[in-house]
């Protein structure tokens, strides 16, 4: 079973570490703002990773998982 991955965790490693600081909300788009590009998200994937302690196929990848921090969190948490 994964681990279920906190939204907060997500949250701040995008801000602290993929957006100088900015602080964004949880239903934000941030791939299609440009907030993110692929290589931010590549680097979230692989962060995502670590917290849920299993890998993330590559065809899960997609902009309806990852468009914003609520979409990832429904997706690595199944639901």
């Amino acid at each position: 079973m994964n681990t279920p991955v906190d939204p907060e965790a997500i949250r701040a490693f995008i801000q602290t570490r993929l957006l100088d600081g900015y602080e964004v909300a949880m239903d934000e788009d941030l791939v299609l703002t440009g907030l993110i590009d692929s290589l931010g998200v590549m680097a979230l994937v692989a962060h995502l990773e670590k917290l849920r302690a299993a890998a993330i196929p590559a065809q899960d990848v997609t902009l309806e998982n990852f468009r914003t921090i609520n979409d990832m969190v429904a997706y690595l948490n199944g639901t």
